[in-house]
């Protein structure tokens, strides 16, 4: 049966395959020479006992949630963030998932000094010239999206480019896939690919099997300084925080809440 992500990723390989035919990977790697120099996203991140930090996602919507703020100026939510002390900004770059664009993270890049990471559906190296040469700082790649050896190849390539990779697990299967590729960085989604439910015991699970040294990032799920402070608990000290903080009606007292 096909699955939620199944449908995602069809479309998305279909997108870039239109989009690196339009556009040579030599063309962006050209643009890559030229980009900014790279912010330090895994810097910008708690060590394991550090003070809890924030990724605030500039997101409009989601294929769970809908429509969230269809209107949302990305530029404007990017600057409350970093004014009420993310650590980084996460930039949905999806446009028929997520109402988001590469124009987005380009703005966004050019108006915050924090790392920006690049969220979206990575399915080859095309999309990480593109996001490097956009201005990215890192890039999201989630591991049950990237089978065999691609999450390792795109590892690698992330690495080439000058990115900070996060990558994305959902079980102890993909923990072990990440850990091997050498990921430093390890997001753990409580929010299942496969049906969309979430449960933010998959973080109270996975990121204390993390070894040390490698940094963790609780993902979905975060809406309440509550939340926040039960995954802290069990050693979650950075959220990744998207669509609570552009639900709240004051996402930078949230976004304070969250950090406290």
């Amino acid at each position: 049966m096909t699955t939620y992500l199944d449908a995602i990723l069809a479309r998305k390989r279909d997108e870039v395959a239109a989009l690196a035919a339009a556009r040579p990977e030599a063309e962006l790697l050209a643009r890559v020479a030229g980009a900014p120099p790279v912010r330090d996203f895994a810097g910008a991140l708690s060590s394991r006992g550090g003070p809890t930090r924030v990724i605030a996602e500039v997101k409009r919507a989601s294929p769970s949630a809908g429509a969230i703020s269809a209107g949302l100026d990305a530029v404007a939510q990017a600057r409350r963030y970093q004014a009420a002390g993310a650590a980084a900004i996460s930039v949905l770059t999806d446009g028929p998932g997520f109402g988001g664009s590469l124009d987005d993270l380009v703005a966004v890049r050019a108006a915050v000094t924090l790392p920006v990471l690049r969220k979206d559906f990575t399915v080859d190296g095309w999309q990480l010239a593109e996001a490097r040469a956009a201005g990215a700082d890192a890039a999201l790649l989630i591991a049950a999206a990237l089978p065999g050896d691609l999450l390792a190849r795109l590892h690698d390539r992330c690495r080439e480019l000058g990115l900070q990779a996060l990558v994305e697990v959902h079980d102890e299967a993909e923990l072990e896939r990440a850990l091997a590729t050498g990921a430093l960085l390890v997001g753990v989604n409580n929010r299942d690919l496969q049906t969309f439910a979430v449960d933010l015991a998959t973080s109270e699970r996975l990121v204390p099997a993390l070894p040390p040294g490698v940094k963790g990032v609780a993902e979905s799920g975060v809406r309440t300084g509550a939340d926040a402070r039960r995954l802290r608990a069990a050693g979650a000290v950075n959220l990744l925080v998207g669509e609570a903080l552009v639900r709240a009606a004051d996402p930078s007292a949230l976004l304070r809440e969250l950090c406290a």
